[in-house]
């Protein structure tokens, strides 16, 4: 039996932050990502309860979060407290592809783009640039995007 890749990316990987305020940048990926804060363990209900009863002092509570794709389908992302800074440019990042894609007219797609920009600078994040390369011929047609950063300064792509 084969397994399809949206159960293996759901259920096999985990993409991992380190984060000054783990709390902050949880809620701003769950509402970027449409995804939701990981429900607290069962008989729990909420972590706080749960690290309470298991003896975690409050001091600590604030050092990881996490959040899930509420389908089920895309992969857990975990928010770890570190207290170094971020050293420089990210060596890996995240697109949120709302664009369509190329079979959407390029205004379309940067109409797309534009509204959920839009939306993440109210949630926090920053645009650092946008990316408009014309259409060449029928054949390429155009790309569009926008480079942002989140409230901790990581960069993501929106296109």
């Amino acid at each position: 039996m084969r397994t399809n890749w949206e159960t293996i990316m759901a259920t096999k990987t985990q993409v991992v932050f380190d984060s000054a305020d783990p709390d902050r940048l949880a809620k701003f990926w769950a509402e970027a990502l449409h995804y939701k804060l990981q429900d607290p363990p069962a008989g729990f209900s909420s972590w706080q309860a749960a690290l309470k009863a298991w003896g975690v002092p409050a001091e600590e509570w604030n050092s990881a979060s996490a959040i899930v794709d509420p389908e089920g389908k895309g992969p857990r992302i975990y928010f770890q407290q570190l207290d170094t800074p971020k050293p420089g440019k990210n060596r890996i990042h995240l697109d949120l592809n709302v664009s369509g894609g190329v079979t959407v007219p390029l205004s379309d797609r940067k109409a797309q783009v534009n509204r959920e920009v839009g939306r993440l600078l109210d949630l926090g994040a920053v645009e650092q640039k946008a990316w408009d390369l014309p259409p060449r011929s029928k054949a390429e047609p155009g790309e569009y995007w926008v480079v942002m950063q989140d409230p901790e300064g990581n960069e993501f792509c929106v296109q």
